[in-house]
């Protein structure tokens, strides 16, 4: 499964979706100027990505088989 270039576009999107929340958690523990500033661009960037991610996921169940 690791040779499958579909699969590591799915990690690497999981991972994408898993470094903007760490970041959308951190600015919001911290507060402040970062946290006023951007908080609302991060949320629609994860989601965003999450959006992507999840596509890409049941593609790749889709083109594999899924069963």
């Amino acid at each position: 499964m690791l040779q499958d270039p579909l699969f590591i576009i799915v990690a690497i999107a999981t991972l994408a979706v898993l470094v903007i929340l760490a970041v959308g958690i951190g600015g919001f523990a911290r507060g402040g100027e970062f946290n006023r500033k951007y908080a609302n661009k991060i949320m629609r960037l994860r989601i965003a990505a999450q959006a992507v991610a999840v596509a890409l996921i049941l593609l790749f169940i889709f083109l594999r088989g899924g069963s």
